[in-house]
């Protein structure tokens, strides 16, 4: 009889099970599984049948949202910021298509000469240029797939991308000869007290996942002599790893920094 079992030990093994099969049959929601040591580490625990990273011809296609999202306000209310102080060259790394390009074009006036640069992986760089082709906006709107090109940029903008990234801000900003004037990140995920290494199922695949420890990203960036002029937190995404300690304890943030 169900009285005389001991569920305390049979919920926590069935509730892991099924959440693994949701994280390996997820089409559509931000779910995140286990805890590594590294994101190198992450990687061979994938699912066997699933895509890792960006890079296929799933990810280029499925992933193009346009969305205004309550979150991405104060991302939109620097760069515009940005553009009102004469910056034109904006590096967005990790910006799939231009989804940000074209999503924040409707509430934000564009200045002439602007030259906004998507950095992604190479399939999703080349159906980025596509799309550009196809809505004719190639002569404001670039791709490629090296990040070292944001070097001489006036705005780094990072909008949900550095927990993806195996690079660090430190380690990006040690690269660039020439180190933007202004960066922005949002959407970035980032935990209180420590830095997390997990898997993140984004629905055509699964990507080791980076959860930073949050002081440690401000400091990176004042490192390069950076000074914050904004902070916020990105109420309302919700991201949490369950089954793991102080998984429930993450949450995702943005910042500007300006360079004097």
């Amino acid at each position: 009889m169900l009285k005389n079992l001991n569920l305390d030990a049979l919920i926590p093994g069935h509730e892991q099970r099924t959440y693994q099969r949701r994280f390996v049959q997820n089409k559509s929601e931000n779910l995140f599984l286990g805890s590594f040591e590294s994101m190198d580490a992450a990687k061979p625990a994938a699912p066997p049948n699933l895509p890792v990273g960006y890079d296929n011809a799933d990810a280029a296609t499925t992933l193009y949202s346009p969305q205004v999202f309550a979150w991405d306000y104060p991302a939109i209310h620097w760069l515009a910021d940005a553009f009102l102080h004469g910056m034109r060259s904006l590096f967005d790394l990790g910006g799939h298509v231009g989804i940000k390009y074209y999503a924040f074009k409707r509430v934000i006036g564009y200045p002439e000469q602007l030259r906004w640069t998507v950095c992604d992986v190479p399939s999703v760089a080349k159906a980025g240029e596509e799309l550009a082709q196809s809505r004719d906006v190639s002569a404001e709107l670039a791709f490629c797939s090296d990040w070292r090109l944001a070097s001489g940029n006036d705005v780094l903008f990072l909008s949900g991308s550095l927990q993806y990234l195996p690079s660090t801000m430190k380690e990006i900003l040690q690269a660039l000869e020439t180190p933007p004037r202004r960066i922005i990140l949002n959407t970035t995920a980032v935990h209180a007290d420590r830095t997390l290494y997990t898997l993140n199922s984004i629905g055509v695949g699964v990507c080791p996942y980076r959860i930073q420890h949050h002081e440690e990203v401000l400091n990176e960036i004042r490192g390069f002599g950076y000074r914050r002029r904004d902070m916020w937190r990105n109420d309302g995404k919700p991201i949490a790893i369950p089954f793991v300690e102080g998984g429930d304890a993450a949450y995702y943030f943005g910042c500007c920094f300006d360079r004097p």
